[in-house]
């Protein structure tokens, strides 16, 4: 199996035993992580290095892999605006040509592939929340588009790979996910919040911060991908979190769990910005059983706790 890391630059390669189960194999895995550091680091896989089930490879998806693997998990892509900003032809190049060759390596080796798309293939949207029917509306050139139109772009890739070479696909469509070894100024709200909440600064909510999202803790996220490899349906599926808040809300939880003395200042918006994001997980629940268990207020936490550990912010007392 094949993956990339969260921060998008990683793809996980493992072999599960003959019958696996789709919540307990993960023990059996041999693993191959590939990364091209793009946005990630190998801090965030330090405890692996040196197991005897696991290797690290530094590769770009842009280029051809030539592993043996049973199933590709291919999450490759800078999600940040930041970073696909800074390199929008990188990002597309990852997207496009990234997703061939992962799915010629699937083809070579008869692996089955998990695409990790993204709730911007729905754009700025007309329907809400999105259920996976919905086909979006997006600007196809905006400063966004290297992201949302790439993605839309890999998702036709892997259906025509499927239906004319007849490889086995997963798509997951993620929403906004969050935890702990994130890239702490990458740019996306969760962690910039936390991260000046932490400094002491002022939270900058875009304007109007009436535009909401929906936040998914990591290991929910993870669980549902697990679920989605394993199972038998080639979605795509919606896998986030249904639970939807402003952007003025997030900010103001932010503020009364890590700092409530700092200040929360409207900033100007980026061109494209989706006014609204909640998944309908219908199909989540019904076919793979799955469905998000962290709330918001118990992951942040925890998200914080990861932070002040790397910032060395100590807790305030009085917090």
């Amino acid at each position: 199996m094949a993956k990339e890391s969260s921060n998008g630059d990683q793809h996980t390669i493992t072999r599960p035993p003959p019958t696996p189960s789709p919540l307990r194999f993960s023990k059996f895995f041999q693993v191959i992580a590939v990364d091209n550091y793009f946005t990630g680091s190998k801090d965030n896989l330090k405890k692996w290095i040196g197991h005897p089930r696991f290797e690290l490879i530094r590769h770009d998806v842009t280029q051809p892999l030539l592993v043996e693997v049973d199933q590709i998990y291919h999450l490759a892509c800078p999600a940040s605006p930041i970073f696909y900003k800074y390199n929008p032809v990188k990002t597309i190049k990852t997207n496009v040509i990234g997703t061939l060759n992962m799915l010629g390596l699937a083809k070579r080796v008869g692996a089955r592939i998990l695409l990790t798309s993204t709730s911007e293939v729905y754009g700025d949207p007309l329907e809400h929340p999105q259920k996976e029917e919905y086909w979006g509306n997006v600007n196809p050139i905006g400063v966004r588009s290297c992201y949302d139109e790439g993605k839309r772009v890999a998702e036709t890739l892997m259906f025509d790979y499927h239906r004319q070479h007849g490889i086995e696909i997963r798509i997951a469509r993620i929403f906004n996910t969050y935890g702990p070894r994130m890239n702490i100024d990458d740019g996306r709200v969760v962690s910039n919040f936390i991260a000046q909440a932490i400094r002491g600064e002022s939270l900058t909510v875009q304007a109007p911060g009436t535009q909401t999202r929906s936040f998914c803790y990591v290991s929910d996220m993870v669980d549902g991908l697990i679920r989605l490899m394993g199972g038998d349906h080639t979605g795509p599926i919606n896998i986030g979190n249904p639970g939807e808040f402003t952007m003025m809300e997030l900010a103001e939880t932010v503020k009364e769990l890590v700092d409530p003395t700092v200040q929360v200042k409207i900033v100007e918006n980026t061109p494209d910005d989706p006014r609204q994001r909640k998944p309908d997980i219908a199909k989540a629940k019904g076919l793979l059983g799955w469905e998000p268990k962290i709330t918001l207020r118990e992951g942040l936490p925890l998200m914080e706790d990861d932070f002040r550990q790397r910032l060395a912010v100590p807790k305030k007392q009085n917090n």
